[in-house]
Formats: structure tokens, sequence, C-alpha cells
């Protein structure tokens, strides 16, 4: 196979299509729902992920839009188009698994021309068009090789163009880094991302690695026993999280019980362990908690900061060490405060203070950090949330 093949092929479209799922329902026995009530947009050009532990829903959901599965309720639309009844063929959607599914028989250049052929597009303009998009993948110079001649790396793009190459209306990934190991996985994010704003194609993106997640989304719908518990920007998930299974899911976290005492200039007056008085963030959205109602506070590692005598915060927590460890960027600390043991990350080594265990400190963070977690029977049930968020 010539490598060598003239890339004057005409860019692909600029933007991808939106695609529409709303009030979308599966079971795959009666009663017993998989998926429940999912409604989002996909935007043009946008990248969303669908984020969740195992059994969450999320697999199944973008296996709907693809047209691998059939709807027990609900509309699936691409630009306002129902699509519900389509077999997957002829959804315009380009899909890559985590296998890739190469055709090992195949070269690179013959694996992303299959799309083409498929589409009937004739022998001259499919070569241009298929080694056009291995070049904006990085390998017009690897097209005669075979899928067993290619790094994980390398063939995790062949797929990618092969997805890529009749412009659909949506690229669908699922877990598509998953066997790869960290380093090569860290650097194919930035690579997918890349070719996904150069290509200007919608991606449905499903992972169940909240770093993965954050790096690469410009919005994150977090997953949980088949319902969209969340949906935002990675920065408005991470930070103002909605329940206790959302803020431990996306990273590590503190949950310390409180009381709210009042509500005062938008913020929450609240009481923890101890009787000590402090301030929160409102939950975002209409909901808006009554005085003496339990709640919880999440508390992000990083946001907590040690202050010694000459220093001040907003909210400021005294406690005791009870370990240190180094973890080479950033240090992690345990100190027994409010009630219970709070992590606290620092980019500080060594910490900056008395390292002994049983060493007395002073805590520090800003109200803003704090976010106030009401509604239902959170309390009782954050350590249920937390243990759901790690399995």
């Amino acid at each position: 196979m010539d490598a060598s093949v003239e890339l004057n092929v005409p860019p692909p479209r600029t933007s991808g299509r939106r695609v529409e799922v709303h009030h979308v329902w599966k079971a795959y026995s009666p009663g017993t729902y998989v998926v429940r009530d999912v409604t989002f947009e996909l935007q043009p050009g946008e990248f969303l992920t669908l984020l969740g532990p195992s059994g969450s829903g999320k697999t199944s959901t973008l296996m709907m839009v693809a047209g691998f599965e059939q709807p027990t309720e609900g509309t699936i639309r691409v630009n306002s188009k129902d699509v519900v009844d389509l077999p997957p063929e002829r959804r315009n959607f380009g899909v890559v698994f985590q296998g890739y599914a190469l055709f090992p028989h195949m070269s690179a250049l013959e694996n992303v021309e299959f799309s083409l052929r498929m589409r009937r597009v004739p022998g001259a303009q499919r070569r241009r068009r298929a080694m056009g998009m291995l070049d904006r993948v990085g390998l017009a110079a690897f097209a005669a090789r075979r899928p067993r001649d290619l790094s994980g790396g390398q063939q995790q793009r062949v797929a990618l163009a092969r997805a890529l190459v009749f412009e659909p209306d949506a690229l669908l990934l699922d877990e598509p880094l998953g066997a790869l190991d960290r380093r090569l996985r860290e650097q194919l994010q930035t690579e997918i991302k890349e070719i996904q704003r150069r290509v200007g194609v919608s991606v449905l993106f499903v992972t169940h690695d909240q770093d993965e997640a954050m790096t690469m989304s410009d919005r994150i719908a977090v997953m949980r026993d088949g319902e969209i518990v969340q949906i935002g920007s990675p920065s408005e998930v991470y930070l103002h999280p909605g329940t206790a299974f959302v803020a431990s899911f996306l990273g590590e976290t503190n949950l310390l019980p409180v009381r709210l005492e009042s509500i005062d200039n938008g913020q929450a007056v609240v009481r923890f362990h101890g009787d000590v008085l402090g301030r929160a963030r409102l939950p975002h959205g209409a909901i808006r908690p009554a005085p003496g109602e339990i709640g919880l506070v999440s508390l992000r590692p990083e946001r907590i900061r040690f202050l010694d005598t000459t220093q001040s915060a907003e909210q400021v927590a005294d406690g005791m060490l009870t370990g240190h460890t180094f973890l080479g960027r950033h240090g992690r600390s345990v100190i027994q405060s409010l009630g219970q043991a709070l992590a606290v990350s620092t980019t500080d080594a060594p910490p900056p203070f008395d390292g002994t265990v049983g060493a007395s400190v002073r805590l520090g963070w800003n109200f803003d950090d704090a976010q106030l977690l009401v509604g239902g029977s959170v309390a009782e049930a954050y350590r249920k949330d937390r243990t759901s968020a790690r399995e």
C-alpha cells in the first residue's frame, strides 16, 4: 500500500450537530430500569462526558444514542430529527469502543477507508479522504502498517480517524482509553481533545475516570443508578457538588455534618460539631434549606490551609495532626478537627508545622470554599453515598 497519496482533501465541516436526549428510560426486564428519565443536550462542537461508576447507566445511554439499544421510553433527536427508529448504520455517528475493533488483516489506511467504502464513496476520493484524516491524527507515515504493527496509542488514533473520516454528526466514545497505561492515557487525552477542537465534531464520551472527565470535558453529566444526578462544567460539579455522592466521586472531599442556623447575605450560617459556628455556600438552584435542617458541608482538602499565629482566615478550626504523607507533587495531612478526621492537601514539603503526630495545628479556609449540601436524608445517607462513590 502506497502511503504517499496526495493529501489534497477539503477540510471537514467545522461544527458537529446537536443531539437531544429527552426523558429516556431503558428496562431489560419489566420494571427493572438501568436508565431512568435521562435528559441532556449535546451542543454542536461540545465535549460532553457521561461519568459514573460501573452500573450507573452511562454505557447503556450511549448505546441508545448510537442505535445499538432501543429505549423503552423517550426520544433521541439529531438537529430536531427523531432517530429512535433508525438502525445504527443510518445514524450518522462515529463510534469508538475500548477495543477499537480494527480489522487485523487491513492496513491503517484500509481501516480508515472502510467507513467510506460502506458509504459507497468512489475509490480515489475515498483514499484521499482517508489519508487526509490519518494525517490529521499524525499517522500518515504509518498508513501501510497493520494493527499488529502499531502501538496501542496508534491503534486508538486509527480508530478515531475511521470514526471521523465520514464527517459524523457526533463522535461517541465508550471508555476508549481504558486499556492503556496511565502515561499514554494522559497523552491521548490531550490529543483527542485537540483533534476534536480542530475537527469541530460534537463528542459524547463515557468514562468512570474522574481525572479523565475533568481534563477533557466542556460539561460533565454525573450518573448514578441510571440517573443524571448533576450536570455542569468541570469546575461547577467539582466546586459546587449537589450531593454527597457527586462530592465524593469527583475527587476527595471532607463531608462535615452541620445544622443550618440561618441564611445571611446569601450564605448559610451553619453549626459544626462542637457548637462551632461557620458559613458555607448555599446550594445552587431553587433549593433553599430551612433553619434547623441537617445537612453536610463539602470541603475539598486543597481548599484548606495551615495557619500560623500571624495568619487568619474567614473560617478557623483548631485540630491535632494524626498523620502526614509526602506524595511528590503535594503532601496529604490528616487532622482531627470538628469531630472527625479532615484531609488537608498542601504543596508545601515539608509541611509548615511540627510534623510530630499529636502536634496542635490551626486550619483555615474561605466561606465560599465550603459547599452546603441539603435535601432528603442527606446527612443520614452520606456514609452510604461515599462508599458507593468509591466502588
